[in-house]
């Protein structure tokens, strides 16, 4: 077993073999953690939103959900999960949305796109890599008009999501940085990653 602690607005990989749990423990509470899957061997499969949206008939994950790739092949399942649902929707921060959306005085805050360019560069992947990702833990109510909120999470310390790799899955993850709304509860917390052989941590 594996356990990394990742500081509050940092990024993280690994590779998780196939059998292997996958635990996202949010210490702090209320805590985004942006993620991006992709198959080990071969980084053009990738987690797909649209797949995965398609084949649940929901925007929200949560235990039983299967997490697709863009060849409709599973790349990892929610075994467990104590938060209650997780975001599909809301995207990754970057500098641009946050200039776009917070004023100009933003541009200089890290961000998850920035986070994700940076970890993915360890394994050959660029801006054109990058996907529509998973927010664990993040509110993303839709309302009846079809418009999002960003909203106060919903998690709370030492809830924990669990995921079991169906394949031998490259796992990226920022611990979202966001401090101009309140996914992270405007001050990002560390979150805990276990890789564990066959069960749950």
């Amino acid at each position: 077993m594996s356990e990394t602690i990742v500081a509050a607005r940092a990024p993280w990989s690994a590779v998780v073999r196939r059998g292997q749990h996958l635990t996202i423990t949010d210490l702090g509470g209320n805590q985004a953690v942006d993620c991006l899957l992709y198959d080990a061997h071969d980084t053009a499969v990738r987690y797909s939103a649209p797949d995965t949206i398609h084949a649940q008939g929901n925007i929200f994950l949560t235990t039983g959900s299967v997490l697709l790739s863009n060849e409709h092949t599973p790349l990892m399942t929610v075994v467990e999960d104590t938060c209650g649902r997780h975001d599909t929707v809301g995207g990754a921060c970057s500098k641009e949305s946050n200039t776009l959306r917070y004023g100009h005085h933003t541009w200089s805050q890290h961000a998850c796109v920035e986070n994700f360019l940076a970890e993915g560069a360890k394994y050959g992947l660029g801006k054109r890599d990058l996907v529509s990702n998973i927010n664990w833990y993040m509110n993303v109510p839709v309302e009846a008009d079809g418009t999002l909120g960003i909203v106060d999470g919903i998690s709370a310390p030492g809830l924990r999501v669990v995921l079991r790799a169906e394949t031998d899955v490259l796992v990226l993850v920022s611990n979202c940085p966001q401090i101009n709304n309140p996914c992270n509860g405007f001050d990002p917390t560390p979150v805990l990653m276990t890789i564990a052989e066959g069960a749950a941590s």
